[in-house]
């Protein structure tokens, strides 16, 4: 992974974890351990999502999160 993809997947943690009120490490996990979702779809489409707002990054990946089912 280079630098700035691994600079973008730790600013989505915080983001999503900021949000959530949630540790950084609470949402590592339920991003890697519990599903595959920073894998397979924030650093898959860093292209596409470094583009955009923190919001709307931080935003759709909540809601990726929920009909993952990783959380309610």
């Amino acid at each position: 992974m280079s630098k700035p993809v691994l600079d973008f997947a730790i600013f989505c943690i915080e983001g999503v974890a900021e949000k959530l009120q949630l540790p950084g490490n609470v949402v590592y996990d339920l991003l890697t351990r519990r599903s595959r979702i920073l894998n397979d779809y924030v650093v898959a489409s860093y292209d596409v999502l470094h583009t955009q707002s923190k919001q709307y990054v931080v935003d759709d990946i909540i809601s990726f999160m929920k009909e993952e089912g990783v959380i309610a």
